[in-house]
């Protein structure tokens, strides 16, 4: 068995004293070494294959540098997108992320977030299925002063009782509605995709309160409730075209992008044409909308500025001298609807 490789080889490797490499890789403000220093004890330590314990890191400094972050589901491109993207921005201030996955299962859901006082990590940040739902979690997690960042879609009548970075989708779905109604659609399906026992949340609404807004009757709109995944959005649209085969909508908008995915895919084998026969809109816009044969228009969230945003709050408060001076921050990001090929105008 390989001999661990310990701080004192660094240290004796570099030409320094155990504190200094300490010092040095551990990146404290209070480094008086020189670059040319700072360099050779990371050139040892790469040369030796160091890496630092960072459960004994975390009894000397009272941290781990390790960020968690808990999503609904890693086959869906948005997190997996959500996670990179963050995973970027704590790299940059000297943190790791570790991720845990919930499938998309409440219950496994409910589990990781009552285990996240178990892992090593000096704070986390959450998509939950519903913030709503954990409100009372949330709250007694406040009172703990755990520091703490949940992510999401809608704003809140009441404020999150911990820091939160929120996207708004009233501007973008607003936009969108606009676009496709201007190129003349009446008949609309909207695609719910969810995990079993969660909610619509708020976009199925809004989206039926800006139709109506523009004169288009309730009977002209179907919500198509589906499961989470690629394929069940597929079968549930296919289903719903063969019940339907006439008054069929032109429009159809989708909760996330893997739904829209879906319900082309469904489109497509029936014989219609996108955009012709049917124009698509999906919501994230992950990086896959615009390499797809038919470029996908989407309602675009801000990933990068979602993450970044995150990352400062939750590190503003893990590294605050008194973090019970700070109270429960909110960032809001707009959507953007961002058309591409699969809209056009309806057929008269």
């Amino acid at each position: 068995m390989n001999k661990r490789i310990r701080l004192k080889d660094v240290a004796e490797r570099a030409g320094v004293a155990v504190n200094t490499a300490s010092t040095i890789l551990n990146r404290r403000p209070n480094s008086w070494a020189s670059k040319e220093t700072e360099a050779r004890v990371f050139q040892a330590a790469r040369e030796l294959g160091y890496r630092p314990s960072k459960t004994a890191r975390a009894l000397r400094s009272g941290r781990y540098h390790t960020i968690g972050l808990l999503i609904q589901d890693l086959t869906n491109p948005f997190f997996s997108t959500l996670a990179d993207e963050l995973e970027a921005a704590v790299e940059e201030r000297g943190y790791d992320l570790l991720v845990e996955n919930c499938r998309s299962s409440l219950v496994r859901e409910k589990h990781l977030f009552a285990d996240l006082e178990d892992l090593e990590v000096d704070g986390s940040v959450l998509w939950l299925s519903d913030n709503e739902v954990f409100r009372p979690e949330l709250a007694a997690i406040a009172d703990t002063k755990q520091p703490v960042v949940v992510l999401g879609n809608g704003i809140p009548e009441k404020p999150i009782p911990v820091d939160a970075v929120l996207s708004d989708f009233t501007q973008g779905l607003n936009d969108a509605v606009e676009a496709i109604c201007q190129l003349g659609h009446k008949r609309f399906a909207f695609v719910s995709a969810l995990a079993e026992g969660q909610a619509d949340g708020q976009r199925p609404r809004l989206f039926q309160e800006m139709l109506a807004a523009r004169g288009i009757p309730a009977e002209n709109i179907d919500i198509l409730r589906t499961g989470h995944t690629v394929e069940s959005a597929c079968e549930t649209f296919a289903g719903f075209l063969k019940q339907r085969p006439d008054k069929r909508p032109t429009a159809l908008f989708a909760m996330n992008d893997l739904a829209a995915i879906g319900a082309m895919r469904a489109a497509i084998e029936v014989g219609l044409s996108i955009p012709a026969d049917l124009s698509i809109v999906g919501v994230d816009d992950v990086p896959l909308c615009s390499y797809l044969p038919i470029t996908l228009t989407s309602i675009r969230q801000r990933y990068k500025k979602i993450t970044r945003t995150a990352a400062d709050l939750l590190i503003s408060r893990i590294e605050a001298a008194d973090p019970t001076v700070l109270p429960p921050r909110q960032a809001v990001f707009a959507t953007v609807y961002t058309p591409r090929e699969s809209v056009g105008p309806a057929k008269s």
